[in-house]
């Protein structure tokens, strides 16, 4: 396990002759006329963080659209789960599109909603793809 302790590291870079060349020994590093001419602040900054594998004692915690969330009952009928993560219910959603063949023949991009898809999407008959994530927002409780 990794840990960092969240502070600032300064130091100064020296440009040097290629590192292409083994051969060539360190005496032959040299400054310019003026020394700083060739220096450079550079600040890391590092982050007090863990490995992320998980152990008995360290779980990931869920967030955003991976936790999962109860959805309403038009949404249960196309997904089958009464909860469900965003991102979960959107391949469910696109499965139970391609199963059922949904999408126009002559334009990939829309879906021809059938009566479960028309109570999720607004009761619309056509829905473009890139509607769908905006049109589930509402489904989730």
């Amino acid at each position: 396990m990794a840990v960092s302790s969240g502070t600032f590291s300064t130091f100064l870079c020296i440009k040097t002759t290629s590192f292409r060349n083994p051969s060539t020994p360190l005496s032959s590093l040299r400054f310019a006329s003026h020394p700083a001419a060739k220096l450079r602040l550079v600040r890391a900054v590092t982050s007090a963080t863990e490995s992320s594998e998980p152990t008995a004692t360290n779980k990931r915690v869920s967030r955003g659209i991976m936790k999962p969330r109860p959805v309403s009952p038009e949404m249960q009928d196309i997904v089958e789960l009464p909860e469900i993560a965003r991102t979960q219910a959107l391949k469910r959603i696109w499965a139970y599109i391609k199963e059922h063949d949904l999408q126009d023949p002559q334009n990939k991009r829309e879906i021809l909603c059938d009566e479960k898809l028309k109570k999720i999407f607004e009761g619309r008959d056509r829905v473009g793809f890139l509607e769908i994530a905006k049109l589930i927002g509402p489904h989730f409780l």
